[in-house]
C-alpha cells in the first residue's frame, strides 16, 4: 500500500515539474524572428522574443493602421492566414530586400509619383531604427517590428499596384472610357505578399514599353532644365506617364493604334511600324453639355439635348471589312439631321440613296412621307444609306466588337483630312488611306485583288484582268439594273485596336510631342491623380 502512494506521489511530482517547466522558455521553440534577428545582430536580447506577447502588439497596430491602407481587407487577410507573424521583416530584412523596397519607393518621383504615398520616411526611420540595434527592452523590440512589418506590406501592396496597373481605374472616372484594363485582384495582391523574392516582384511590376521608359526620361530632362514640378508641361508627362501604365485586357502582335488628340493612326506589328495615317474623330462634345443635360432630363425635349460625339476609349479585335458598306443610320443621327433634311428637301432622301424602312418592311417611295404627322421625338422610320459613291461610310468598313456601334471607314468627304482639329465626326474614326489598310488587314493577295475588283481598281495580278474588265462592263450595262451590293472579308486574325488618348508621347528623334487636349480629359485625370503626384 505503502509502495502504491509512493508511486503516485512521485508521478504527480513528474507532471507538476512538467506544467513548471513548460511554463519557461527552456522549453518553447524560439520563432523565427528571434533566430534571425539573434544571429544577425549578435544580440541575445531578440531570444526573449516571445509571440504571444508580440501578437496582441501587432494586431492593435494593424487595428490602428488599416484605414490608411490601400487594400486593408488582403493586408488582414494576409496577416490573419499566417498568424500574424512578421514574415515580411524575417524573410527580407537580413538578406536586404527591404531596402531594396525602400530604394524603389525613393525612385519612385522618377515615375512621377510623390514617394511618400508610400510612407517612404516611416519606413525608411523604422529600417535604420532596427539597424541601430539600440533597445533596453524587448517590448521596444515588438513594437518596431509590427510597425516595420506593417509599412512593409502597406508600401509593397501599394507600390506594386501604382507601378504596374496605374494609381487609378480609368473607367471610374471617364464616362467613355470602354477598356476592361487589368487590374491587380486580392489573389494577385496576396501572391505579391507571399513572395519569396521582393526584387522579382519589384522588377516585375515597373512598366517596361519603349514609350513609357523614353517619356520617364523626358521628365527627368524637363525637371534637370525647368526646376518647376509645378510647369503645364511636367504634369502633362506626368498624366500621360499615368495613361501608359494602364494595362489593356489582351497582347496582340500587331495593333492599330488610333491617338485621338494626335488625329493619328499607327499600325504596328512587334517593333515594326506598317502604316501610319491621319484620322478624323468624334468631335467635341458642346462646352455646355453638362448644364444642357439636366435641362433635357426634366423636358424630354430632343432640341434640350446637348450634343456628345467624343470616339470612346476602346480596345477590340478586328473581325470584319465591309467592302461598298451599307451605313445603317443611327437613330441620333436620324432626328437630329436626317430628319430636317427631308423636311427641307422632300428629295433628300432618294438623292443621296437612303432607304427608309417601317417596322423592318421597305418604304418605296420615301419622297412622299408626310413628314408633319410624325414628331421627331417618336419618329417610327429607320434609315439606311447604300452602298456607293455617295455614301458616308465610302468603300470601306473595318469592323470589330464594341458595345457603341464604332468601326473605323473610309469618307465620301476627304476635306476634313486637311483640317488642323480633325474633331469632326458622329463618333466613328474616319481614316485617310483605307485601301492600304485593307490591303495590310486581308489574309493574301488574292483577296486583296478580289477587294480591288470590288471598288472599280484593277488588280494587282494582271492575269485578272479579263475577270476585271467583265466585272467593270457588268456594272456599266445599262440594259441591266445593277445594284451595288456590301461584300464581307475576313480579315487575318488576331490584330488588335486601340483607340487611345495621349497628349505627350515622345518621337523617335527623342523629342517630346505634346497635343491640344481636345477633349478637356488633362484636368480631369490631373485631378484624380494630383494627390498621388
Amino acid at each position: 500500500m505503502l509502495k502504491f502512494i509512493s508511486l503516485n506521489l512521485q508521478k504527480t511530482l513528474l507532471l507538476m515539474l512538467l506544467v513548471v517547466l513548460s511554463a519557461c522558455s527552456w522549453f518553447k521553440t524560439k520563432p523565427e524572428i528571434a533566430i534571425v534577428l539573434a544571429k544577425h545582430f549578435d544580440n541575445k536580447l531578440y531570444n526573449k522574443f516571445d509571440t504571444a506577447a508580440y501578437i496582441p502588439i501587432f494586431k492593435a497596430r494593424l487595428k490602428e493602421r488599416s484605414q490608411s491602407f490601400l487594400n486593408p481587407k488582403v493586408i488582414e487577410a494576409y496577416y490573419q492566414k499566417n498568424n500574424y507573424l512578421p514574415n515580411l521583416v524575417t524573410q527580407f530584412y537580413v538578406n536586404g530586400e527591404l531596402d531594396t523596397l525602400k530604394n524603389y519607393l525613393k525612385k519612385s518621383g522618377q515615375d512621377g509619383f510623390n514617394p511618400e504615398i508610400f510612407g517612404l520616411e516611416a519606413f525608411d526611420r523604422q529600417l535604420r531604427t532596427l539597424d541601430r540595434n539600440k533597445f533596453a527592452d524587448i517590448n521596444e523590440v515588438y513594437e518596431l517590428i509590427a510597425d516595420l512589418e506593417l509599412s512593409a506590406a502597406h508600401s509593397l501592396n501599394k507600390y506594386s499596384n501604382f507601378m504596374g496597373f496605374g494609381s487609378i481605374n480609368p473607367r471610374n472616372f471617364f464616362n467613355r472610357f470602354y477598356i476592361k484594363v487589368k487590374r491587380p485582384d486580392s489573389l494577385l495582391m496576396d501572391s505579391v505578399l507571399r513572395s519569396k523574392s521582393l526584387r522579382t516582384v519589384l522588377r516585375n511590376v515597373q512598366p517596361k514599353t519603349k514609350d513609357y521608359l523614353a517619356l520617364k526620361a523626358a521628365l527627368a530632362r524637363y525637371r534637370d532644365s525647368l526646376q518647376n514640378d509645378e510647369n503645364a508641361e511636367i504634369k502633362t508627362i506626368k498624366i500621360n506617364l499615368e495613361r501608359m501604365r494602364w494595362r489593356l485586357p489582351q497582347h496582340t502582335e500587331e495593333l492599330v493604334v488610333v491617338n485621338i488628340p494626335d488625329f493619328s493612326l499607327t499600325w504596328f506589328k512587334a517593333n515594326d511600324t506598317l502604316a501610319h495615317m491621319n484620322v478624323c474623330v468624334g468631335a467635341k462634345r458642346e462646352p455646355t453639355y453638362a448644364e444642357k443635360m439636366k435641362a433635357f432630363l426634366k423636358s424630354g425635349r430632343l432640341d434640350d439635348k446637348p450634343k456628345n460625339h467624343e470616339t470612346p476609349q476602346l480596345f477590340s479585335i478586328f473581325n470584319a471589312i465591309q467592302v461598298n458598306p451599307i451605313w445603317n443610320i443611327p437613330v441620333s443621327i436620324a432626328k437630329s439631321e436626317i430628319y430636317w433634311m427631308a423636311r427641307k428637301d422632300p428629295y433628300y432622301l432618294s438623292n443621296n440613296n437612303i432607304k427608309v424602312y417601317y417596322k423592318g418592311k421597305l418604304i418605296n417611295d420615301p419622297d412622299t412621307i408626310n413628314w408633319n404627322k410624325y414628331p421627331r421625338e417618336k419618329l417610327p422610320f429607320q434609315f439606311k444609306q447604300g452602298s456607293g459613291e455617295g455614301n458616308a461610310l465610302g468603300k470601306f468598313k473595318f469592323v470589330f466588337d464594341n458595345s457603341s456601334s464604332i468601326y473605323l471607314h473610309d469618307t465620301n468627304n476627304k476635306y476634313g483630312f486637311k483640317l488642323a482639329n480633325r474633331a469632326i465626326s458622329h463618333g466613328c474614326v474616319r481614316i485617310e488611306d483605307p485601301l492600304k489598310f485593307a490591303e495590310l488587314m486581308v489574309k493574301d493577295k488574292y483577296q486583296y485583288d478580289k477587294l480591288r475588283m470590288d471598288v472599280n481598281l484593277p488588280p494587282m495580278d494582271t492575269t485578272k484582268n479579263d475577270i476585271f474588265r467583265k466585272k467593270l462592263a457588268m456594272k456599266a450595262d445599262t440594259l441591266k439594273v445593277f445594284q451595288l451590293k456590301p461584300s464581307w472579308y475576313s480579315p487575318r486574325k488576331n490584330i488588335g485596336v486601340f483607340i487611345a488618348y495621349y497628349t505627350a508621347w515622345v518621337n523617335g528623334s527623342g523629342k517630346v510631342q505634346f497635343r491640344p487636349d481636345v477633349y478637356d480629359y488633362d484636368p480631369l485625370l490631373w485631378k484624380a491623380i494630383q494627390r498621388y503626384m
